[in-house]
């Protein structure tokens, strides 16, 4: 489905935003100190809350995503039942060739 409206996002995309989250928190906590705990707080909540929306949204997606696909592959396979059949017997037996040739 290369029309998906969802944009893609890296998975190092989305571990640097949460190291970057970690990061502020940190900065944040050692910054109580000199000011206002509760806007420290409050900044904090902000920012984790933004980042817990954006990870659902991507994993909403990829969850429809996955769904559509998984639904075509079945649809395809109930439509074509010998078909599938032959296309596995040919990718088990490919699967078979490489790996006893890989044995020796």
């Amino acid at each position: 489905m290369k029309n998906s409206t969802y944009a893609t996002h890296a998975p190092t995309e989305i571990l640097d935003d949460l190291r970057t989250l970690v990061a502020d928190a940190e900065k944040m906590v050692t910054a109580s100190a000199t000011e206002n705990s509760d806007d420290v707080i409050n900044a904090l909540r902000a920012r984790y809350d933004a980042m817990q929306a954006r990870l659902c949204t991507i994993f909403d997606g990829a969850k429809q995503t996955v769904t559509a696909k998984a639904t075509a592959t079945d649809d395809m396979i109930r439509g074509n039942p010998y078909s599938s059949l032959a296309l596995a017997a040919v990718a088990g037996v490919l699967v078979g060739v490489f790996f006893s040739r890989r044995g020796r």
